[in-house]
């Protein structure tokens, strides 16, 4: 039924849309000046919904219409690349309320000196999978150091992972519950009234292939269970996903192993401003509005050359 509803819903959409280009021919065949204004506007509203249209159709993959959980994890570069995964974070949450997409930080762990060692989120909202698949790899950010009192030039890398938010009946993925070991803990919080005096915070290992996933961010156990089983669910997806892909490009001859490091953006601050995607050559030099969460058309571009 949901399946149904979702699909009825964009077919009714774009008849609703069929209509509107229909009154518009109809109006222009009438060659009344009287009406120029009138049709202009319609027209130029057609163009841009077709424009909205067209990026949406590139969506078309088997999970691209589903929620995401994003993760950010701090890579090398000490405090900076922990700051610099503070600000990927911002910029993820401030994309995602411009498109009126829910978020929840599941799980987060701070750095020592500043910024964020990781964090996961999820992201609820039709599409976002699809949007956000583009943003999955290495990240680079180049400018001068606020933490180095020499106030030095430095590279950070952060990497973002990207994962569906697979329905627990998807009949893809099965999890066999004795294969599963969950620990409970204490969540770290900010101290005072948000520490957690309870044992709330769970961490589940998948002992057949060891992935680890926390959450910690509910305040009930089993909260926090629901959340981590979604997170894991989305890892065995992805896992099986790799596994298939790596198989297909061996076949083809064309396989490479996927290394730490190849970034897929760099953010350059300093001594210019930039930021350059390095897979669709797409770049921009208003930095801060990227910062800010205007990602759309780098995610386009993504898409257009997919």
């Amino acid at each position: 039924m949901k399946r149904y509803n979702s699909l009825k819903s964009e077919v009714e959409s774009w008849r609703a849309f069929s209509r509107r280009l229909d009154d518009a021919l109809e109006l222009a065949r009438l060659d009344d000046e009287s009406l120029t204004a009138e049709l202009e506007a319609e027209i130029s509203m057609l163009e841009a919904e077709a424009e909205k249209r067209s990026f949406t159709a590139m969506l078309s993959g088997p999970y691209d219409r589903d929620s995401a959980i994003l993760a950010i994890h701090a890579g090398a570069g000490g405090t900076d690349s922990q700051d610099w995964a503070a600000m990927l974070q911002r910029m993820f949450l401030r994309w995602a309320e411009d498109r009126g997409f829910q978020t929840e930080i599941l799980d987060t762990t701070p750095g020592e000196e500043a910024g964020i060692k990781s964090a996961t989120i999820a992201i609820d909202g039709e599409y976002a999978f699809g949007y956000l698949r583009s943003e999955k790899g290495v990240h680079r950010l180049v400018r001068l150091s606020p933490f180095d009192s020499a106030h030095r030039r430095h590279t950070s890398f952060a990497l973002i992972e990207v994962l569906p938010q697979v329905a627990m009946g998807d009949a893809e993925i099965q999890i066999d519950p004795s294969e599963i070991k969950m620990d409970v803990f204490r969540s770290s919080g900010a101290g005072g009234q948000n520490v957690q005096k309870n044992a709330t915070a769970v961490r589940l290992t998948h002992i057949p292939t060891g992935i680890v996933v926390t959450c910690q961010n509910e305040r009930s156990q089993t909260q926090n269970r629901e959340f981590a089983m979604r997170i894991l669910r989305a890892r065995l997806l992805e896992l099986r996903q790799a596994e298939k892909e790596e198989e297909r490009a061996v076949l083809r001859g064309e396989y490479t192993k996927a290394e730490w490091g190849s970034q897929i953006r760099s953010y350059v601050l300093h001594p210019y401003q930039m930021v350059k995607d390095h897979r669709t050559e797409y770049e921009s030099g208003n930095t801060q509005a990227v910062l800010d969460g205007e990602l759309d058309d780098f995610m386009e571009a993504y898409l257009k050359q997919a």
